[in-house]
């Protein structure tokens, strides 16, 4: 028998086979449709059982036939807006599609667009790019015959069959192009916040709050209606137009958080999340210069000092090598790491960046003079670890033999030069008593 997550591989290999690729292209997405089954315990209290079932996501007209017949087939027909537009130019196989029940907490209005009667049921569909590009959420509006329950929607769920077909259209879509960002210290950052609805003129509410261990921090909001801001970050011009970017100017340790972007048009309200984190590179810098003079036996403190990073976890190793070997094509030995390396204590710097050092004690040899000491720092601000190296050169130590013939010789040449020195005086005073 056939299982459900086979027939939608070979629903996806066969959009693959047709050669067509562009989201906008294509007709229909395998979905997850995520139901709720609400029951009520034995302490009187309300229980929601998630269900996992297979759906698709078609787009066209009312009364087309269903792509997957055996699924649940959400079908969207024209409307102003079109998810696919927001996802254009990305491989089907790069989308994660969801769909969930989505409940008004008990609001029921009519949604103000021709040819809107009565009642409405709601879904929220989700689309994320599976290398965290993008994410895509769309509100989607089932019209329904019956009148609204006398209670909250959550606790008595239409029931939907294994193979229904539910006729909707998107009445609203809210997407961020920066679902995470990495940024580091006293940058500009804009959070990408886009929303769009199906009708003109509607009672707009935007808001911008950021969470950060258990606290929440409200940064920005405005009501079209009554034309209301607090805060600022968000033009207001582009927000006529749908965009509800935030502009970090100034980024700081403390702007770390969840960053969350919300839209509230009754009864509907939709956010995106967007995850902020501080990443700030290290400076590497050594205490020696290119090159090292040693004599053999001497000693010498090498220190390899990372500055002013975060966050805290960062990987200093020390390596040696002979770098003539190291450009050999074939066979080239691998460094070796050094042992008996120290690191210091975490420094805690004024800006909440760290520093620390790692060190080592160098006794200086003939054999190891030429080698190539090289410092090695990784951090996850850092594409490639930062380098810093000094070639050793020891000389041997001269003999005090050697020490003595020299001082032994210049103290001979000074008393040469004062003995003719006293030579030539004595010469010119005798000469100097003659009478003619």
């Amino acid at each position: 028998m056939v299982t459900l997550g086979l027939r939608l591989k070979i629903l996806i290999y066969f959009y693959l086979c047709t050669g067509v690729q562009s989201v906008h292209q294509i007709p229909w997405l395998p979905c997850q449709f995520t139901d709720e089954h609400v029951s009520v315990n034995n302490e009187g209290h309300f229980d929601t059982q998630l269900i996992h079932r297979e759906a698709m996501l078609q787009f066209g007209q009312k009364g087309d036939a269903p792509v997957n017949p055996n699924a649940i087939t959400f079908l969207l027909t024209g409307s102003k807006l079109d998810v696919r537009r927001y996802v254009e130019g990305v491989e089907a196989e790069e989308l994660e599609c969801g769909l969930r029940r989505y409940s008004t907490e008990g609001i029921h209005v009519r949604w103000p667009v021709q040819g809107a009667q009565g009642y409405n049921r709601w879904f929220s569909c989700t689309l994320k790019h599976t290398k965290g590009r993008f994410t895509v959420t769309g509100f989607l509006r089932l019209p329904s015959n019956q009148p609204p329950p006398d209670q909250q929607d959550y606790r008595s769920w239409p029931a939907i069959a294994d193979r229904e077909i539910l006729t909707t259209s998107v009445a609203m879509v809210i997407k961020t192009q920066s679902p995470s960002v990495k940024t580091s210290l006293r940058s500009q950052q804009k959070l990408h916040c886009q929303f769009e609805l199906d009708h003109r003129g509607p009672n707009v509410t935007v808001q911008w709050l950021r969470q950060h261990r258990g606290e929440r921090t409200k940064l920005f909001s405005h009501t079209s209606h009554s034309g209301q801001t607090q805060g600022n970050g968000v033009g207001l011009k582009a927000l006529t137009g749908g965009d509800a970017s935030y502009t970090l100017p100034f980024a700081k340790l403390s702007s770390e958080g969840t960053y969350k972007c919300s839209v509230s048009v009754i009864p509907l309200f939709a956010s995106v999340d967007i995850n902020l984190q501080i990443e700030e590179p290290p400076r590497v810098s050594l205490n020696v210069g290119p090159t090292l003079l040693l004599q053999e036996g001497g000693g010498q403190k090498i220190v390899c000092e990372a500055e002013n990073y975060y966050p805290l976890d960062v990987e200093i190793v020390w390596y040696e090598q002979d770098p003539a070997a190291s450009g050999q094509r074939v066979g080239t030995p691998l460094p070796k790491v050094l042992p008996n390396v120290l690191l210091s204590s975490h420094k805690h710097n004024q800006d909440m960046t760290y520093t620390v050092s790692a060190f080592f004690y160098l006794q200086a040899s003939l054999k190891a003079s030429g080698r190539q000491f090289t410092c090695s720092v990784s951090h996850q601000s850092l594409r490639m670890p930062i380098r810093k190296s000094f070639i050793l050169n020891v000389e041997e130590p001269a003999s005090w033999m050697l020490y003595l013939s020299v001082c032994f010789s210049v103290l001979l040449l000074v008393i040469l030069a004062m003995m003719l020195f006293h030579l030539h005086s004595v010469k010119k005073k005798a000469a100097q008593k003659k009478p003619y």
